[in-house]
């Protein structure tokens, strides 16, 4: 009888025991969820809080979002070390290789065929002084990136070139950004203005730079 009451007793310790760890474990998750939850929204000054700046701000970046993956834009920020090429974004067709400043590798640079200025005639290279890929050591890759992944991605200096927030605003005018809305003959157009760009771009900086869930 002693032994069946020890056998019960230690049933009923066990039992609880688990309940205990179940609670605990219940009582862990919903706080990871309320942090998570809290935390939905990143900003360059690390206040997470949800308000109205946070909304629209997630808004306007839902918008730059749009022009980032657009192929003009894209198809410069590839996943790889070769860049994109077409409004279908497929691999450049030369096969030309990032290299170590982003402008090519041996007798494959990219002012070979990328002139100053655009050349006239159908899908012909687009041109500028400036055109290049991202470095090696800064990639800053759009392709295949969340609307939250590109943003922090954006807002990160060790990711962005070691860029501010008044840099940030001021690479919306960069030049070889601003071609991205005169390609040439045959391409695509980003989905908005670089005017509209601008705007957007400003007020997803401006009100706070969040990352969207």
């Amino acid at each position: 009888m002693k032994k069946q009451s020890a056998n019960k007793l230690f049933r009923l310790e066990r039992l609880r025991t688990i309940a205990v760890l179940v609670i605990i474990s219940m009582a862990v998750g919903i706080f990871s969820s309320a942090f998570e939850s809290k935390n939905d929204f990143t900003s360059l000054n690390n206040n997470a809080g949800i308000n109205k700046d946070s909304v629209e701000s997630v808004k306007a970046f839902m918008q730059v979002y749009k022009v980032l993956m657009s192929p003009r834009c894209m198809n410069c920020h590839p996943a790889g070390d070769v860049p994109l090429q077409g409004d279908d974004s497929h691999l450049h067709k030369m096969f030309p290789k990032r290299g170590k400043d982003g402008k090519g590798v041996y007798a494959m640079k990219c002012a070979n065929c990328h002139q100053p200025e655009n050349l006239p005639g159908l899908h012909k290279p687009p041109g500028n002084p400036d055109w290049h890929l991202p470095p090696a050591d800064m990639k800053m890759v759009f392709q295949g990136k969340t609307p939250r992944q590109l943003a922090k991605q954006l807002v990160d200096p060790k990711q962005n070139g070691n860029k501010s927030k008044q840099k940030l605003l001021e690479h919306a005018h960069d030049a070889l950004v601003v071609a991205g809305w005169n390609m040439g003959e045959g391409r695509k157009m980003p989905p908005m203005s670089h005017e509209e760009f601008v705007k957007v771009w400003t007020e997803w900086i401006n009100k706070g730079a969040y990352a969207p869930r």
